[in-house]
């Protein structure tokens, strides 16, 4: 029967709380998509996936997960009239369209899939880009929107 012979190195894993806690209050976002960065280091949020989605929609939570999806995720233009509501002390509007939406209707008309957004009634919706109005609207709260790319290595 073989038998180690030598030195045993035993290394203890040190896991601490203080390391492992992160919270986003405002942050950055994808440039594609818009939805929050993911990860500690790069001050994102935390992923609320499908299974979360199927508890909240267990226990009846429809407005939580409704906000979850759109404001605090993908909706530009929510997220501009959340903050200006809170900050006149209004009535939280309805979400908008999220952006991820948004992707993948322009993914699916790049493929050539004539692709038409219905209302509840069979009206066809116009999906416009609302960008100006975004940032009309940042602006009036002054909240500075603008992505300025780096010019140079330097700047980054």
């Amino acid at each position: 029967m073989p038998v180690s012979v030598g030195y045993m190195y035993i290394l203890k894993l040190h896991h601490l709380v203080d390391d492992k806690l992160h919270a986003r209050s405002t942050g950055p976002y994808s440039m594609i998509t818009q939805q929050p960065l993911g990860g500690k280091a790069q001050f994102g949020g935390q992923r609320f996936g499908e299974m979360e989605v199927w508890a909240l929609e267990a226990y009846g939570a429809a407005y939580a997960l409704q906000e979850l999806l759109t404001i605090k995720s993908d909706d530009v233009l929510g997220r501009v009239k959340v903050y200006e509501a809170i900050v006149k002390g209004e009535n939280i509007p309805e979400p908008g369209i999220p952006e991820s939406f948004k992707v993948l209707i322009k993914e699916m008309q790049s493929l050539c899939l004539n692709v038409e957004v219905l209302s509840s009634d069979g009206q066809s919706i116009e999906m416009r880009d609302s960008d100006e109005d975004v940032f009309r609207a940042a602006e009036e709260l002054g909240i500075d929107l603008s992505r300025r790319e780096p010019s140079s290595v330097e700047e980054v």
